[in-house]
């Protein structure tokens, strides 16, 4: 049961930094390059990408299916803290090491989608 959930949080973890980097493709990288006056960049950009616009235009349904994906993602990751590793040094080492990276994945992951958010949805008032 333990190596199921474990596959399965690697899996998670992976869908929940895809999902955010999605959110990051869709409204901040937009924002960004329109703001720093590269309006020319983003036409090229959507032309030989035109999916952009599609994120774009279901962005709701993005941040929402994003934002629950990393909260599974970061219950496994809770659930899974304080798990036993094996005895065996090098298995030991590959699973405190595994647990480091989905830790970081994650963060970056909360990240990455807190940065979509706010260039989508809070920028408007700022700006």
């Amino acid at each position: 049961m333990k190596d199921k959930l474990a596959k399965n949080n690697h899996f998670v973890n992976f869908f929940a930094l895809l999902t955010s980097m999605s959110t990051l493709l869709c409204c901040a990288l937009p924002a960004l390059l329109v703001s720093l006056g590269l309006g020319a960049t983003m036409v090229s950009l959507t032309s030989a990408f035109p999916q952009i616009i599609w994120l774009g235009e279901h962005k709701v349904m993005l941040f929402s299916g994003s934002f629950v994906i990393l909260v599974i993602a970061s219950f496994l990751a809770y659930q899974n803290r304080n798990a036993p590793c094996p005895i065996d040094p090098v298995l030991r080492d590959a699973c405190i090491r595994g647990r480091k990276w989905t830790k970081f994945a994650l963060i970056l992951s909360w990240i990455i989608l807190s940065i979509g958010f706010f260039f989508s949805y809070l920028a408007i008032y700022f700006f």
